[in-house]
């Protein structure tokens, strides 16, 4: 019995080359979606369309879903914080960035951050719905702490809450539930047979 643990323990650590490729390729792909979702939400500024700053936050879970993919395709490790990390680092290099510049690597850190912590949570062995949208709880709520101190710094408390709320719920929505479907569509569609995730 204790060998039978021990060798699922390290099945779980050891990455294989498919696992690496993938992580890689569904980063550079986010990546790709954030600066586009970057380009829309400097265009369709949703807080002051509303006259409310903290509703923008409502659009925030696309870029929280890179980590819940990952970690639910891969389930090893690191991989969710990977995945988010490498989305953010390709939306800031690809055609001249985003309008944020380097600061999207830190919210690259704190999102994919937010991910892997609900996967360890669960020691890597629960992928259902709950944990999808639970990463994206997590990244959501980090990611609202990091953009109050370098965005909103002078933002009154009432202003923030809402503003966690929003981009929580946003994280829950778009990156936890859209991120769930997501991996189940691949897995309907074969694209993941190599992976636990590909399988009932």
């Amino acid at each position: 019995m204790n060998s039978a643990v021990t060798s699922t323990s390290t099945s779980i650590f050891r990455y294989r080359t498919i696992d690496l490729v993938t992580i890689a390729m569904l980063g550079v792909a986010f990546g790709v979606v954030f600066w586009g979702w970057g380009k829309f939400y400097d265009v369709v500024d949703l807080g002051a369309a509303v006259g409310f700053k903290p509703a923008a936050a409502l659009l925030g879970g696309m870029w929280l879903i890179a980590g819940v993919v990952g970690g639910l395709i891969v389930r090893k490790p690191g991989a969710a914080f990977a995945t988010e990390f490498i989305a953010a680092l390709t939306s800031m290099l690809v055609l001249g960035g985003t309008s944020w510049g380097s600061t999207v690597l830190l919210s690259g850190v704190v999102q994919g951050l937010g991910a892997e912590l609900v996967f360890a949570l669960f020691l890597y062995r629960r992928f259902d719905l709950l944990t999808a949208t639970l990463g994206g709880a997590v990244s959501g709520l980090l990611e609202a702490f990091y953009e109050w101190k370098y965005y909103f710094p002078d933002w009154d408390l009432q202003w923030r809450l809402v503003h966690l709320g929003f981009l929580v719920t946003s994280g829950v929505v778009i990156a936890g539930f859209g991120g769930w479907l997501l991996v189940r569509s691949l897995a309907k569609a074969g694209a993941l047979d190599s992976f636990g995730s590909g399988r009932p």
